[in-house]
C-alpha cells in the first residue's frame, strides 16, 4: 500500500460520506528507549504503559485503546525483542513474533536523535520476515533535533527498508512530548485497519487486568534507583485485592497484598534498604499511583521474597505470570 492510497480521500458523494468504521490492532516496536510507551500514552491520552528507561519493563501486553468516531485503534505493547540469553528471553521473543504476525499494522519507532544502529537493524530484519503486515516507520523524539538531522534520519530509514527488501507504508516524524503529529499518526494508522465495528466498549482505555497494572506500578517503583544492581530481576505478584470489610460506604479502603520476588537472598537488602527505608518509599510511591489508577484509597502490604533464579525456571515463570 503506497503512501498515495493511504491519504486519498473517500470519493463518495458527500451525502453518503459515512466511511466504514475500522477497528484493529497495532503494535509499536523498537529498541528500549525508542519512545514506544510515551507514544502509546500520547495516543491514548492517559498513562497506560509504564514508561521507564530500561529494556523489558513492559513485560505484559498492555493495550491502550484509541477511540475515534471513525475507528478504534487497539495498541498492543509487545516486550522488546532481544538476543535471548535465558529461558525468559526466548519466551519473550516467541511472544513478540506471534504478536507481530497477528496485528494489523506495526509501527517501528526510531528516535530522531540516534543514528540507526545494530539493534535497529536486528529488529528491521525480523520485520522484513513478516511479509503481510504493513509497517510504518515512526521517527520519535523529533523535538530533540534540527531539521537537517531529521531529514537525514528519514532518508536513512527509507534506505533501511529498501536494503531489506520491503517498503514502509508510511514514514512519520512525531514528537509525543510536544504532542506534534500524534493525531496525524492516528490518521495514518487507521486506514491500515480492517473494516470492523468497535471491538471494545467506549470507556475502555486498556483491557489489562488491574492486578497486572498494579504489579507493574509496584515493580516500576521498586526498580527506581537500583536498576544498575537489579536490571530486571524483580517480579511482582499481586496476591489479593480485597475491600476492607468494616468500612462505611463513603470511606472505602482496598487492601492490596503483593509480593516482590527477587532471585537471590543477597538482593533482599538492596530492595528493602537500610532499616527498611527503600521498601517503605516503594510502598508510598506505588500506593499513590495505584490510588490514582483505581480512584480509591489503598492499603498496600508489600513483602520481599526470594524465588531462586526465577528467570530460568519454567515453573516459577508460569507462577509469576510469564
Amino acid at each position: 500500500m503506497g503512501a498515495m492510497s493511504v491519504r486519498s480521500q473517500s470519493t463518495e458523494p458527500s451525502e453518503s460520506s459515512e466511511a466504514a468504521h475500522r477497528a484493529g490492532f497495532a503494535c509499536f516496536v523498537g529498541r528500549p528507549n525508542a519512545g514506544k510507551s510515551t507514544l502509546t500514552n500520547a495516543l491514548v491520552g492517559q498513562k497506560v504503559a509504564i514508561t521507564a528507561n530500561q529494556p523489558q519493563t513492559t513485560r505484559h501486553t498492555v493495550r491502550g485503546i484509541v477511540h475515534r468516531p471513525d475507528a478504534q485503534l487497539i495498541l498492543v505493547d509487545t516486550p522488546g525483542l532481544h538476543k535471548p540469553r535465558t529461558l525468559l528471553g526466548e519466551r519473550l521473543n516467541d511472544v513478540v513474533r506471534t504478536t507481530w504476525a497477528e496485528v494489523d499494522v506495526i509501527g517501528f519507532c526510531l528516535p530522531a536523535n540516534e543514528k540507526i544502529g545494530p539493534g535497529d537493524r536486528f529488529i528491521a530484519k525480523e520485520l522484513a520476515g513478516i511479509r503481510k503486515t504493513p509497517k510504518i516507520a515512526i521517527v520519535t523524539k523529533t523535538d530533540l533535533v534540527d531539521s537537517k538531522t531529521l531529514a537525514e534520519q528519514l532518508i536513512a530509514i527509507d534506505q533501511l527498508g529498501k536494503e531489506l527488501g520491503f517498503e514502509w507504508a508510511e514514514i512519520v516524524p512525531v514528537s509525543a512530548v510536544g504532542d506534534k503529529q500524534v493525531n496525524l499518526l492516528a490518521d495514518l494508522l487507521v486506514p491500515l485497519l480492517p473494516e470492523s465495528p468497535a471491538l471494545y466498549p467506549e470507556g475502555d482505555l486498556t483491557d489489562e487486568p488491574e492486578q497486572v497494572m498494579i504489579a507493574e506500578l509496584i515493580r516500576e517503583a521498586a526498580l527506581e534507583g537500583v536498576r544498575d544492581e537489579l536490571p530486571h530481576s524483580i517480579a511482582v505478584v499481586v496476591e489479593e485485592m480485597l475491600p476492607r470489610p468494616d468500612r462505611p460506604a463513603d470511606k472505602p479502603l482496598l487492601d492490596i497484598h503483593a509480593n516482590l520476588y527477587i532471585e537471590r537472598p543477597s538482593q533482599k537488602g538492596i530492595v528493602i534498604g537500610p532499616k527498611g527505608t527503600r521498601l517503605k518509599e516503594v510502598g508510598i510511591k506505588s500506593r499513590k499511583q495505584i490510588e490514582a489508577l483505581l480512584g480509591t484509597p489503598v492499603f498496600l502490604d508489600l513483602h520481599v521474597k526470594v524465588a531462586k533464579d526465577w528467570q530460568r525456571d519454567p515453573k516459577q515463570l508460569r507462577r509469576l505470570g510469564f
